[in-house]
């Protein structure tokens, strides 16, 4: 077995300059921060996942309005929840916390529980999370390893690899295990957050203000931006979709509900379809007599694994036709508390009434 480096810096050293650092310009004043419960602290970690903390904090304000508890959220219906998470991305962070209040209300009698072990288990909670919810919440020894904490540490001590194979994470958990104090954990994870986000940034470190600038290995070789390596890169694919815009004669356009699972999961979209002839057969079925407009101009949502283009088709029929449960006549001068997919909501913004004419660019 591979013996470990040395650490850069004894752990009381470490934690010293981060926590004199982080008194002085880590973010003391965020929502989640007052007012601080395990709840509040969970739903604004499960917003935090994968992004930036202005973007999440008017999210979390109105999320917290509508959903104050574990109660409320627990009872609400997926598609209120959904209603608050669009635009925020990453839809599945929305369903899982939905789903995990209910396991709280039903298996932990309403509170979220600060073990490890069972925090891991609750939909959409894994290791760091559950770490960053039990230390931000009771102040209880836990570690964390989000994705800013992987950079310092990776930049810190040059560590080499891609943090997704199971040998570097190895080595980064045992980094942070080492560094983690015993006591101010709640300032301590905070900083750790802070100075990856505002100091130890993936593409302009602010090296200069570093309190480690005088150990950082990647510093020292004028190898920041290296550390740490980026997943090998694949070629996106893309792939082709038509959105049907279908407007009856109050201009409400139809709208269908996505499966739970897979792409947009329990959103509400637009009817999809491969092609032009799958989709004039579908009209030719559900809405005898609709008439097609000119197709608007296609354009690109990319996602991690690949990237859609898209091509919204307008097209207008002459009576309002009856929906079961899993569709819907959407009003876009009253839109409804549904949970909408970002380029359905951005293509239900631009639709002008009663008109199969693209939008004025």
């Amino acid at each position: 077995m591979t013996e470990m480096p040395m650490p850069v810096l004894p752990p009381g050293e470490f934690q010293r300059r981060l926590l004199a650092w982080f008194d002085h310009h880590g973010r003391h004043d965020l929502p989640w921060q007052q007012e601080r419960s395990p709840y509040r602290v969970w739903v604004s970690e499960i917003m935090l996942q994968q992004t930036q903390v202005a973007t999440v904090i008017p999210y979390f304000e109105r999320f917290m309005s509508r959903f104050p508890d574990v109660a409320a959220l627990a009872k609400a219906e997926q598609d209120e929840v959904l209603h608050l998470w669009t635009g925020l991305g990453y839809y599945a962070r929305g369903r899982n916390l939905h789903k995990a209040a209910r396991e709280i209300a039903h298996r932990h009698g309403g509170k979220l529980p600060l073990e490890l072990e069972a925090l891991s288990e609750l939909p959409g909670i894994g290791r760091s999370t559950a770490g960053a919810i039990i230390a931000q919440s009771s102040g209880r020894r836990a570690i964390i390893l989000d994705g800013n904490v992987k950079r310092s540490l990776a930049r810190l001590h040059a560590v080499e690899g891609w943090p997704g194979r199971t040998t570097v994470a190895r080595r980064l958990w045992a980094l942070a295990e080492h560094y983690t104090p015993g006591e101010r954990l709640v300032d301590y994870t905070q900083a750790m957050m802070d100075f990856g986000a505002t100091l130890c940034r993936r593409g302009q470190p602010d090296c200069m203000s570093c309190p480690f600038a005088d150990v950082c290995v990647a510093h020292r070789r004028g190898e920041e931006r290296r550390f740490p390596e980026s997943k090998p890169r694949k070629v996106l694919p893309t792939r082709t979709t038509r959105m049907l815009l279908l407007q009856d004669p109050e201009g409400r356009v139809l709208l269908e509900q996505r499966p739970s699972s897979g792409l947009w999961g329990g959103l509400w979209g637009l009817p999809q379809f491969d092609d032009t002839t799958s989709l004039e057969a579908w009209l030719d079925s559900y809405a005898p007599g609709a008439v097609l407009g000119r197709a608007w101009s296609p354009f690109t949502h990319v996602f991690s694994h690949f990237r859609l283009e898209i091509t919204p088709q307008p097209a207008h029929c002459g009576a309002t036709l009856a929906v079961d449960e899993s569709r819907c006549w959407y009003d876009p001068g009253n839109p409804a508390s549904i949970g909408l997919a970002t380029p359905v909501k951005s293509l239900l913004m631009t639709l002008p009434p009663f008109s199969l004419e693209p939008p004025a660019s």
